[in-house]
């Protein structure tokens, strides 16, 4: 079955071709690549197989435009026929609790949770209606949510102590995102280790722009750091993570701003951006470590806070934990920060091999010492394959 992926942000349009076996784990990745700065002089990056990118600079007015980019650059390379259309939205609410087949209902039900989710679903929405008014509604495509992953979690993890009757109105509890990320990861190391999934127990911590850390227990998340929306836990590039929630009314009164331009400072101009001062990219604050003082400091608090979820969650897990697993693009690529985190941490069993977690970037490998308890893991997350493989899933569901 071949299968496009989008992955449509609010002003970016990812996507992948992916081809799946009859398994649905069994993928080939035909073609890959981004819009950026769609509704801006942005421009596009695709590569189809092993072939060199092919990039160019252009405005994209809109995420309809961006999709008939994408297919007609497919159908140049012969690329074009396709069996189904998988799409990443980040917030499912209560009202989608797993992947679901898109019809006119989906689409109404998914505009009624831009609320939950501003920054994040209307693009993915957008990218929905491109592609169904570009490929025709009778293409069957899917909607896969990050929250799915973390909808079972227990009710003492998921709900807040706040008025149960606002709670209930509002639909207000923690659902976590990333969750495609922390499903990929777990899945892999359990591949790694031989294992069924059910019998996996770990935390996972998913570093990038965005961040979350989880705790995976047989093979199921039962916390995760995000809450009711993706700015709860830890620090990001642009996102402040935790904090006391009367700064937001003490910020408004001393600044004269309501509650939502907060937030949006909150949102936009705190994290790691707003710890250093200069840069939410860990990439610059790294090089700067030891050299800018504000710097060290964002990338310390980083990784203090992390580490302090790390340890929660081993307490949640109550000794069932096997691995820690790093990932995304700065868990991937930033041995400082791995070893920032892992600092310290012997008592509980992590012990990081120093050469190794120096020379892993962007790929799968274990980065603890051969006598660690706990076993420490880079793993590269590949989003796409878990779209592609729900995406399948659902539609071989649906015509058999």
């Amino acid at each position: 079955m071949r299968i496009m992926v989008f992955n449509s942000g609010s002003s970016t349009l990812k996507f992948q071709l992916v081809e799946t076996g009859e398994s649905n784990r069994e993928q080939r990745k035909l073609a890959r690549g981004i819009v950026d700065r769609i509704g801006a002089s942005g421009g596009y990056r695709f590569v189809a197989g092993d072939s060199a990118a092919e990039e160019k600079s252009m405005a994209v007015p809109s995420h309809e435009e961006a999709v008939r980019l994408v297919i007609s650059w497919l159908q140049s390379h012969r690329l074009g026929d396709l069996d189904a259309v998988g799409h990443r939205v980040v917030h499912g609410g209560q009202i989608f609790t797993a992947a679901v087949l898109i019809d006119d209902q989906v689409i109404v039900a998914l505009e009624a949770l831009h609320e939950l989710a501003p920054l994040h679903n209307p693009g993915a929405v957008s990218g929905i209606r491109a592609a169904r008014a570009i490929l025709g509604a009778s293409l069957p495509m899917v909607a896969v949510f990050d929250t799915s992953f973390h909808h079972a979690l227990p009710e003492c993890a998921g709900t807040y102590a706040i008025p149960s009757a606002l709670a209930e109105q509002y639909q207000i509890r923690r659902y976590g995102f990333h969750g495609l990320a922390h499903e990929y990861d777990i899945a892999r190391y359990a591949e790694f280790q031989g294992k069924m999934l059910e019998n996996i127990s770990a935390v996972t911590l998913h570093l990038g722009n965005g961040c979350s850390a989880t705790a995976i227990r047989n093979g199921r998340s039962v916390d995760t750091s995000m809450g009711f929306t993706p700015l709860e836990g830890l620090v990001m590039g642009t996102r402040s993570g935790d904090l006391d929630p009367a700064l937001v009314s003490y910020l408004a009164r001393k600044e004269s701003v309501d509650a939502a331009e907060v937030e949006d400072w909150l949102n936009h101009r705190s994290g790691l951006f707003g710890l250093s001062g200069r840069s939410g990219d860990m990439r610059d604050l790294t090089a700067a470590y030891d050299t800018d003082r504000r710097s060290r400091l964002a990338v310390d608090v980083f990784c203090y806070r992390a580490r302090k979820y790390v340890g929660a969650y081993l307490a949640v897990l109550e000794g069932a934990c096997e691995a820690v697993i790093f990932s995304g693009g700065i868990g991937e690529n930033s041995a400082l920060v791995r070893r920032e985190i892992c600092r310290g941490m012997e008592w509980c069993g992590v012990e990081l091999d120093a050469r190794v977690n120096e020379a892993v970037a962007g790929r799968d490998a274990r980065i603890s010492a051969d006598g660690s308890e706990l076993e420490v893991w880079v793993i590269h997350t590949d989003e796409e394959s878990i779209i592609a493989q729900e995406t399948a899933g659902i539609v071989r569901k649906a015509v058999s």
